[in-house]
């Protein structure tokens, strides 16, 4: 296989990795706010078992947690699991772990912000729901912005776990031709991708930290 071939076949595999990334992120964010709201929440069943649900996804690995919820339907429902089913477990599979990360760093962010910001927007007349997305929520995205870029860099990487449910993403095609050819250049080439995403990934965020910051 030529290189152009092999690097044709990757870029294929790149779209998926690129649609995996995008939308565990779309789903993945506001559900971990959510779930930040319920790990702070007053009722104590909500807080526990928002708590149990955050514990237990950070906990387990995530390409067991691939399995499960690929395997679900069938062993709980008696479901017939289909192909195109794969990539979509794939997509569940990330945004619920996904999210249980980010609600932590959304909590911490938000707990960061002294009380006397509530206290104050109450006495002007700020709604909940006002102080919350006008005052406090631009705030929480500037502070937790560092370990969000984090996480965001990790989400790159983990993309390689969908090859556990034969999901053709970039690493996947990479380890196929590697086979085929007994070549590590298809790794070497995937390697490259990879950190080039993730270059890209950086510059952004720290772009969209500059804009964010209070001092120019």
């Amino acid at each position: 296989m030529d290189v152009v071939t092999m690097l044709s076949q990757l870029g294929k595999g790149m779209l998926t990795t690129g649609e995996i990334f995008i939308l565990t992120l779309l789903f993945s964010l506001p559900l971990g706010l959510v779930l930040s709201f319920g790990r702070m929440a007053k009722n104590g069943v909500l807080r526990t078992v928002t708590k149990l649900y955050i514990s237990v996804m950070r906990g387990t690995p995530l390409m067991l947690q691939l399995l499960v919820v690929y395997f679900a339907p069938f062993y709980l429902f008696g479901m017939k699991i289909s192909s195109s089913y794969r990539i979509v477990a794939v997509i569940i599979g990330f945004v619920l772990n996904y999210a249980a990360y980010f609600a932590e760093i959304y909590r911490a962010g938000i707990e960061s912000i002294p009380v006397g910001q509530y206290e104050a927007a109450k006495i002007l007349g700020y709604s909940k729901g006002k102080t919350f997305f006008r005052i406090i929520l631009p705030q929480v995205i500037k502070r937790i912005l560092p370990p969000v870029t984090n996480e965001v860099i990790t989400l790159v990487k983990d993309t390689s776990l969908a090859f556990v449910l034969a999901v053709t993403e970039m690493f996947t095609i990479a380890k196929q031709i590697a086979a085929a050819e007994k070549s590590m250049l298809a790794f070497v080439a995937a390697g490259i991708f990879y950190y080039v995403f993730n270059l890209l990934v950086a510059f952004v965020m720290e772009k969209i930290e500059k804009k964010l910051s209070y001092y120019r």
